[in-house]
């Protein structure tokens, strides 16, 4: 298969080499993308592993999630295969007016490809999840790929872009000026592509402290997914737009990606 980009592998030594940092040089990107990916550290590559997909915040990268759980522990206790990537600022959108800032083409057509060619992950079995803009960015790649994964999460996502605290800073460098392109927003936003799964049977988890300024938008979403009767699980508990927020809930995410793949076992 032939990609249009280079890929540059570094491999560093870590606690039971379950470990490895690679990194993208891709022509849809600002700039190099840094990818850690956690195997389970009994690892064998003839067998076939769950993967998770985990999306950073703003001003965050790919180092972001190992400050708030520990993703070897999770990669022996779930036996998933955990992908964290580096979003930059992107939103991980498809920018209609910086084409350096097509994530979601590098994620489809680079990314995505490579880590099913590189390790022993179950094409049956992938989910993505991420935290404010990297929710958002789980949502908008599931919704708009959604045979790309079984199912995806969010926790304190920002599923209306309106509802950003960046709407005026850089997402109108990535979509326009909102005053003039709210309709683009409109387009981009996760509420408004929950359509994509209706009827799929596709089941989603996500959840928003009540004292965090997304918080109204993710009940608009819940209302959404009613709507549609779409399954969707949704978690509304104390806490703000905050790490201690996220520390307690992303853990749930895992424990519904785990029951999803044993319902589908039986």
């Amino acid at each position: 298969m032939k990609y249009l980009f280079q890929i540059i592998f570094f491999f560093e030594t870590f606690i039971l080499s379950a470990q490895d940092q690679l990194v993208f040089n891709s022509d849809h990107l600002c700039g190099n993308d840094t990818v850690w990916v956690f195997k389970p550290s009994s690892y064998d590559s003839l067998k076939k592993y769950p993967a998770v997909y985990m999306l950073h915040g703003w001003s965050g990268d790919y180092k972001s999630w190992s400050g708030l759980i520990d993703l070897h522990k999770y990669a022996d206790d779930y036996q998933f295969i955990i992908i964290c990537p580096d979003g930059f600022d992107s939103y991980f959108l498809e920018s209609p007016i910086r084409s350096d800032y097509h994530y979601e083409t590098f994620f489809k057509d680079e990314l995505y490809p490579e880590m099913l060619k590189k390790y022993a992950i179950d094409s049956s079995k992938i989910f993505i999840t991420g935290l404010s803009m990297g929710g958002e960015g789980a949502m908008y790649l599931f919704l708009r790929n959604p045979d790309l994964f079984l199912s995806a999460g969010s926790t304190s996502g920002v599923m209306d872009l309106s509802h950003s605290g960046y709407r005026d800073k850089c997402l109108s460098k990535l979509l326009g000026n909102y005053a003039s392109h709210h309709d683009v927003f409109a387009a981009n936003s996760p509420v408004n592509l929950l359509g994509n799964i209706k009827k799929s049977g596709k089941q989603i988890i996500f959840d928003c402290g009540r004292d965090d300024h997304l918080y109204q938008c993710n009940n608009t979403f819940k209302e959404k997914c009613d709507s549609l009767k779409i399954d969707a699980t949704y978690i509304q508990q104390p806490g703000g737009h905050d790490i201690q927020y996220w520390k307690k809930s992303i853990p749930r995410h895992f424990v519904f990606f785990k029951m999803l793949i044993e319902e589908d076992v039986r």
